[in-house]
């Protein structure tokens, strides 16, 4: 499903739970009419939207949207900038290679000024995006193993540090399945992962063929066994 449109659904329906669409493409969008859309979620939801953004690989998808597949990183980055301003500037004032808004802004402005935005980064060694996490995103998806993960960090955290920012002001967040084949391992795995520094965890229950009050009821079990590891 359209991830805006469930989470939408959801936060209508919940109270606490955070709202992180992973990943929404973001240069496949239109910059300002997603802006609009996350800020109404995130006041709708009472501030409980953190947003996972990434390119995509897909091509077709971007021929389909009418969107440019070859300058999807470029156009990223500028798509960050704008975002921060259109989410805590009444009035926005940008001059970009895609984007241009004078004049004009978002009303109501989100309750997160702005929205934390999250971007995933795995174990190929792409020197833009860890570049970008490091100059950029409020944190990052862990998306490597354990063994991969210092050598991740510790290029995002240059980036980071060379831009004049603070590096343990970046999120870290990592998944761990348990459901499935691994899920003997969850709970060493949970650890291993709290000992690396991490600031948030994801639990899944993914892949183990629940239904859909069976996902709720793993995860009940998962967080009451979570305080013993």
């Amino acid at each position: 499903h359209e991830p805006l449109t469930m989470l939408t659904l959801i936060a209508g329906v919940t109270e606490k739970i955070e709202l992180v669409p992973s990943v929404i493409v973001l240069p496949a969008r239109q910059t300002v009419l997603f802006a609009k859309q996350a800020a109404t979620l995130d006041v709708l939801s009472g501030g409980r939207l953190r947003v996972g953004i990434g390119v995509g690989k897909e091509e077709a998808e971007y021929e389909s949207l009418g969107a440019e597949f070859h300058n999807r990183g470029a156009r990223c980055e500028e798509q960050i900038a704008l975002l921060r301003m259109l989410w805590t500037e009444e009035t926005v004032e940008f001059e970009g290679r895609w984007d241009r808004v004078s004049g004009a802004g978002i009303d109501p402005l989100p309750i997160q000024r702005p929205i934390p935005l999250w971007i995933g980064a795995s174990s190929v060694p792409v020197p833009r995006i860890r570049r970008r996490i490091g100059q950029q995103a409020d944190g990052w998806f862990v998306l490597c193993s354990p063994q991969e993960f210092p050598g991740v960090r510790d290029d995002i955290q240059r980036e980071a540090e060379a831009s004049g920012r603070e590096p343990a002001s970046i999120g870290m967040e990592a998944g761990v399945a348990v459901v499935g084949p691994r899920e003997h391992e969850w709970q060493s795995r949970v650890a291993g992962w709290r000992d690396a520094g991490l600031t948030h965890l994801c639990l899944r229950t993914l892949g183990g063929g629940l239904q859909a009050n069976q996902h709720i009821e793993r995860m009940r079990q998962a967080a009451a066994e979570l305080p013993t590891v």
